[in-house]
């Protein structure tokens, strides 16, 4: 006998059961509040305002737009370098933090699934 079909056609019931009967709320606020962690505690006054502000790999607040998404090159968008202290790439940093070279232990442990280790 074929177990997958037995328990096909068994009928499938769902392992969670929920108590009680299902009640949606009548009404539902949706008014925006600020998040209890905000940092300002208070809301943008529009999403213009915001975009003025944010930065996202260059400044995001210009007025050159003109309604088009791609009308001006990334480049047109301001210089994006990273601040005093910030790399963008680990191959920026100084040699300390570079990556350390594999050893051939750690390559055979790894081609050989840890069995080497123990072996």
């Amino acid at each position: 006998m074929r177990a997958s079909i037995a328990l096909f056609n068994a009928g499938r019931t769902p392992l969670i059961r929920f108590v009680g009967k299902r009640s949606v709320p009548k009404s539902i606020d949706h008014t925006p509040r600020v998040h209890p962690a905000s940092p300002t505690g208070s809301l943008p006054d529009s999403f213009a305002t915001y975009r003025a502000k944010a930065q996202q790999h260059g400044p995001l607040g210009r007025a050159q737009f003109s309604g088009r998404v791609g009308a001006q090159p990334g480049s047109a968008l301001g210089p994006v370098a990273p601040k005093a202290g910030e790399f963008f790439d680990r191959a920026e940093l100084p040699a300390r933090f570079g990556r350390l070279p594999w050893t051939a232990a750690e390559i055979e442990a790894i081609e050989t699934g840890g069995a080497s280790m123990y072996a």
